[in-house]
């Protein structure tokens, strides 16, 4: 059983202080949600009885002992608590039929909220000086907050209490979340593998590209940054408008708030290396070295200005927000752009679906590119990825801390998780002869159906969580592993795309080559606890302002050179030495301690 851990997602969520307070009671909670979601289809009602039934007859998989066994909660018995989560997300409808199934066999019904309108450092600033928290709480880039204002419960008493939750690390992971007086404060949920890896998608960054561009262009090899440009280049010129005459936007760039991660690190992969984030390890001699000033990240942003300046980049990348860019990926239009499959594909995809856009070759592939031809590189990383900076935490306002920890190992159940991910049988997928999950093709378009997700299913997506392979052996821990139910999933183009590549899946058509990481990965775990308390702190948090300020304006530059020149004199006056000097130091800490 693999055990290692997760990339942490991000940030946060602003929510009003009177959703947050109260936290623990056995009185329900009545926030409604932030926008209305329309009424659910007819198959959503008629799947009412079979959810309720399925409360009793859902069995545990792999015949294990039904550790929720226990008994069935009646209504009055359930507790009602609290969860906000430093990152936007979408609101479930009261009475959401999988979360009432969840709350009859669990006895906790969680409401979740979400940021909105707010950096997660906003928004947990502002709880913090509140005074009042949620029962549980995921602060993103600004846990350490959380953490120096005494907010959170310790877990080293309760860890060994709850098999389900202890099972998620290794001793010596659980210690690597241990804070500076020794506790543990809170736990990565993702990224977490049970058994054998299953693995289809490319989770994380890479240069997408609709498919529909690669089968006009005959699939040709595409190996580097200038290979790319060239493709989008000709398909656009010979393809200005799609079928319905709305203008293809060859390339856009994500450049707000935090998510100008977008814009800032390629130059890390383009050179090879893996996702630190933050800085390279150069494994050769064990050094850190600051990407933002090499020749290959120089040779990345002169392309972008190159390709801005022909028109093949978005003219509105540097000020769209995060909803404007979804919308617009969502139509389609978008031919290319730079981002982690996270921040877009579940949305974009359930769109694509809903509108037969994927039947038109609007669906993205990854591409490893590299600086230039002929270099390894390592945009995929295989196995695991642990990161210690941010995860759940429960917090000292939550009046049942028992039941929050008993909650969510529960959530760990199979029956329960099965319930989280897969939904009911029968209603949202089925089972064949051979104890194999699947769905039906009305299945998996209505699990892309906004207001069938909303008013059915929970996933308590920032609560603890498995990939991998569930505990019967057969099936994938989540659907979008299971390797039968996901090339089943593919449209025609995706389908002609992945075979013209000779690959399967998405992990294949990046083609990263495998090797371990090292007990470092990823230096995000390291810099992401950076507070402005030390020189290198103060430096990391200027860094950023000076690219989030500086990069866009080197992309839109009619003089690369001396915009370039005026970067660096900026970047360089906020003394990047003094944060690469404190990460080398957490590097070498880290190396002598392995």
């Amino acid at each position: 059983m693999k055990l290692r851990k997760l990339t942490a997602l991000l940030m946060g969520t602003a929510m009003v202080a009177s959703l947050l307070a109260g936290c623990g009671s056995s009185d329900s909670t009545d926030a409604a949600a932030t926008t209305e979601t329309e009424q659910t289809t007819d198959s959503t009602e008629q799947a009412t009885d079979s959810t309720e039934q399925a409360t009793d007859s859902t069995e545990q998989a792999g015949g294990e002992a039904d550790s929720s066994e226990k008994k069935e909660y009646a209504d009055d018995e359930i507790i009602d608590m609290t969860m906000f989560t430093a990152m936007p997300g979408s609101e479930i409808n009261d009475g959401n039929e999988i979360q009432e199934i969840i709350a009859k066999k669990t006895g906790v019904r969680v409401k979740e909220t979400w940021l909105t309108g707010q950096t997660d450092a906003e928004a947990i600033g502002t709880i913090i000086a509140g005074g009042e928290y949620p029962d549980f709480i995921n602060g993103g880039d600004a846990m350490k907050a959380l953490y120096d204002a005494d907010a959170l419960v310790a877990w080293d008493d309760y860890i060994d209490q709850y098999p389900n939750i202890k099972e998620m690390y290794s001793d010596e992971e659980w210690d690597r979340f241990r804070q500076d007086d020794g506790h543990i404060y809170w736990a990565n949920v993702f990224q977490n593998s049970y058994g054998e890896d299953k693995s289809t998608t490319h989770n994380d960054e890479a240069f997408w590209i609709q498919v529909r561009v690669l089968e006009w262009a005959g699939y040709p090899k595409i190996e580097t940054l200038d290979d790319y440009f060239k493709v989008l280049e000709d398909y656009a010129a010979a393809n200005p408008t799609m079928e319905d005459g709305t203008s293809n936007i060859p390339y856009t760039i994500l450049c707000e708030d935090w998510r100008y991660f977008c814009i800032e690190n390629a130059g890390q992969f383009l050179d090879g290396y893996p996702n630190d984030g933050s800085v390279i390890v150069d494994t050769d001699n064990m050094k850190i070295v600051d990407y933002n000033t090499t020749e290959t990240t120089k040779r990345y942003f002169n392309k972008l200005n190159e390709e801005y300046n022909k028109g093949m980049i978005d003219p509105e990348f540097a000020t769209q927000t995060y909803d404007e860019y979804i919308a617009k990926l969502s139509t389609g239009a978008v031919l290319g752009m730079c981002d982690q499959w996270w921040d877009f594909a579940n949305t974009v995809n359930d769109v694509f679906k809903q509108q037969g856009l994927d039947a038109k070759g609007c669906n993205y592939v990854p591409l490893g590119l590299t600086i230039d031809p002929g270099m390894d590189q390592m945009w995929h990383t295989y196995g695991d990825t642990m990161n210690v900076s941010s995860g759940i935490a429960i917090t000292t306002s939550c009046q049942d801390v028992d039941a929050a920890f008993r909650f969510m190992n529960d959530l760990l159940d199979q029956e329960i998780h099965d319930l989280r991910f897969w939904g009911v049988e029968g209603v949202d997928y089925q089972v064949d002869d051979n104890g194999l999950y699947y769905r039906t093709e009305e299945q998996r378009l209505q699990a892309s159906d906004t207001a069938y997700k909303a008013s059915h299913i929970c996933s308590y997506s920032y609560f603890p969580q498995w990939l991998g392979t569930s505990k019967d052996g057969i099936n994938a821990m989540q659907p979008g592993y299971q390797t039968s139910e996901f090339q089943s999933s593919l449209a025609e183009p995706l389908i002609k795309c992945f075979d013209a590549y000779g690959v399967d899946n998405y992990v294949e058509m990046i083609g990263s080559v495998v090797k371990e990481t090292g007990p470092w990965f990823p230096m995000y775990s390291v810099s992401n606890n950076f507070t402005t308390d030390t020189p290198g702190g103060v430096a990391w948090t200027k860094m950023g302002e000076v690219k989030h300020e500086w990069l866009p304006k080197v992309v839109m530059s009619a003089d690369f050179d001396g915009i370039w020149s005026d970067y660096m004199s900026a970047y360089e006056a906020v003394s990047p030495e003094d944060f690469i000097a404190e990460m080398q130091e957490a590097l070498d800490a880290i190396v002598a301690s392995n």
